[in-house]
């Protein structure tokens, strides 16, 4: 049985102090199980603090995104290297809002997925339509393009290991939300998309997660669904008692 996963995506909120509060106040209080997975995404300043701070308790820490490559002339950028070197356990790759405003793009989150694995990281892939490419019933289509291109020559059972996040872009921090069903039926589709990239056994493997305002009170009904294994999540991450909610949602 694949277990859940909440993924916290701070994106560019807090500071040094808020985040370590929240680090330890969260990590005294994660519910107890292997069934649940608890991470925070922080900005980069903050990781190599929060993993220490996270050492000894039930919660990882991600970051935002990274660079393919291990070192060169990329000014500004994070290696998964530098990474690696500092603890972290995981990394969001191809957020849509790395996708639009950076230049994120499939064959970029590709790249990066192989440079995760190959230094130990596990890759959480965004993947998502736009509003004018679901109402242009496109949703399937653009999500199983997106899918097969971040997989590219992952071997089956590196992709047995990357944690999908469905997203659709106009659920993300507008307080739209996808109905369960919908969410779900893509969510099935992904799963379907992998296992025909690979085989039913290692996509049943895969860990999907919904994304999109995502809160407390919409957790219960979304997770009750047969392909949702957990959320990514940004405004409702940032309180510890919202998160502290979504994480024990998914470990009853």
């Amino acid at each position: 049985m694949r277990k859940k996963v909440i993924a916290g995506n701070w994106k560019m909120n807090k500071v040094m102090t808020e985040a370590e509060d929240f680090v330890r106040e969260a990590g005294q209080q994660l519910p107890a199980g292997n069934n649940i997975d608890a991470i925070v995404c922080a900005p980069f300043p903050f990781l190599p603090e929060l993993v220490k701070l996270a050492q000894n308790t039930r919660l990882k820490i991600a970051a935002q995104t990274m660079h393919y490559e291990e070192n060169g002339a990329f000014t500004g950028e994070v290696s998964p290297l530098m990474l690696k070197n500092i603890g972290v356990s995981h990394v969001v790759i191809g957020h849509s809002e790395r996708r639009q405003y950076y230049n994120e793009t499939d064959d970029t989150v590709n790249k990066k997925a192989h440079a995760a694995f190959k230094h130990s990281l596990t890759p959480i892939v965004c993947v998502g339509e736009t509003l004018e490419e679901r109402e242009a019933n496109d949703t399937k289509a653009v999500v199983e393009t997106q899918v097969q291109k971040a997989l590219a020559h992952l071997t089956h059972e590196q992709i047995a290991q990357t944690i999908i996040a469905y997203e659709p872009i106009w659920a993300i921090g507008t307080g739209k939300t996808a109905s369960s069903a919908d969410a779900n039926e893509v969510c099935t589709h992904i799963r379907q998309v992998i296992a025909a990239l690979t085989d039913s056994s290692t996509a049943e493997q895969v860990i999907i997660q919904y994304g999109g305002s995502v809160k407390p009170a919409n957790i219960d009904e979304l997770l009750a669904q047969s392909d949702i294994d957990g959320a990514l999540v940004g405004g409702a991450s940032l309180e510890v008692d919202s998160f502290l909610k979504l994480v024990e949602a998914g470990a009853k």
